[in-house]
């Protein structure tokens, strides 16, 4: 089975279903964005928020070789926990609470 494919299929859900259960508490829509091809999955916010105009991003992974790196989880109940539960390995995910590194570097696994 080609991990990648189904990794890049479990994050385009996750972010779908995120962007439709989110309660609508204000006058802000969210917007799943899924660009398979560059590996990068956000869900963004844009709207009122009381008098204040909000245009920001929720979440942000981006999958790069066969690690998602994820850049921004804001969300209550983390999407990253949400990955998880839906097949990705824990041990392939990098969160930024992590060293960073460049989306050239793949992390080695650390010794044990």
């Amino acid at each position: 089975m080609d991990q990648t494919l189904s990794y890049a299929d479990i994050l385009k859900k996750t972010v779908q279903e995120a962007v439709v259960n989110q309660p609508r508490l204000q006058a802000i829509k969210l917007y799943p964005v899924c660009d398979t091809e560059s590996g990068h999955f956000l869900v963004l916010a844009t709207g009122w928020n009381k008098q204040r105009r909000m245009d920001t991003i929720l979440f942000h992974a981006r999958l790069v070789e066969q690690q998602i790196i994820i850049e921004e989880d804001n969300f209550e109940e983390s999407l990253t926990q949400t990955l998880i539960a839906g097949g990705i390995k824990r041990e392939d995910i990098v969160t930024h609470l992590e060293p960073a590194f460049t989306s050239w570097e793949v992390r080695s696994p650390s010794p044990e």
